[in-house]
């Protein structure tokens, strides 16, 4: 596998873009965001993806963002697996205030969403993450230089069977706009190791 920005398909393409093959622009609109349901109870299903398709069943893609611009409660840049509206995967970086902002991530299986967050300083404007595969199970990590990553959240997505998509996305659920700069971007082996711990249970027959 090769990351190849020819290969990448929109869904909703934002008004404002730039693409080349080692660096992507994304300008955010107004109330666009990505959630479903959970605690908050309205469905948002409107901000930009820009993915491409895979049937490979094991791989690690690795993107550093930019986010110099955000300012606004709730901007937000990062990884993304977006299957339909009801079934996707996130990690980013959400503005908070000038004094801190959450590094979190969502998976939304079936039609509702989950945050796991942990506060970082406001200060941080930029962030590499790692989004890998192995089959319908996978991980997404973080990194502040692009070589040491720290995990995130391991997840299960009940649709991922076969070709996924994934990406990158960005978007601005209050009244903001920001310039999200997406670069370094890479596919490669499967970086998240096979389980060597505990032994799968054997299903009786």
């Amino acid at each position: 596998m090769k990351f190849d920005v020819n290969a990448l398909q929109w869904t909703r393409q934002p008004e404002s873009s730039a693409i080349s093959q080692d660096r992507i622009e994304i300008v955010t609109k107004p109330h666009t965001d990505l959630w479903q349901r959970t605690y908050y109870h309205f469905r948002n299903d409107n901000a930009p993806v820009l993915q491409m398709s895979t049937e490979e069943k094991f791989f690690s893609f690795v993107v550093k963002t930019e986010f110099s611009e955000s300012h606004h409660r709730f901007d937000q840049c990062g990884v993304v697996l977006y299957l339909d509206s009801e079934n996707w995967l996130k990690g980013s970086i959400e503005y908070e205030n000038d004094t801190f902002q959450h590094l979190g991530s969502v998976v939304t299986n079936h039609g509702y969403s989950d945050w796991a967050t942990t506060e970082i300083p406001a200060s941080v404007k930029s962030m590499w993450y790692r989004l890998s595969r192995r089959e319908d199970d996978f991980c997404i990590e973080c990194s502040e230089d692009g070589k040491v990553f720290h995990q995130m959240r391991v997840c299960h997505l009940h649709e991922a069977k076969g070709e996924i998509r994934f990406g990158v996305y960005a978007c601005s659920p209050e009244d903001s706009s920001f310039r999200a700069i997406f670069t370094n971007m890479e596919l490669t082996e499967c970086k998240w190791l096979a389980h060597d711990g505990q032994a799968p249970d054997e299903v009786e027959e």
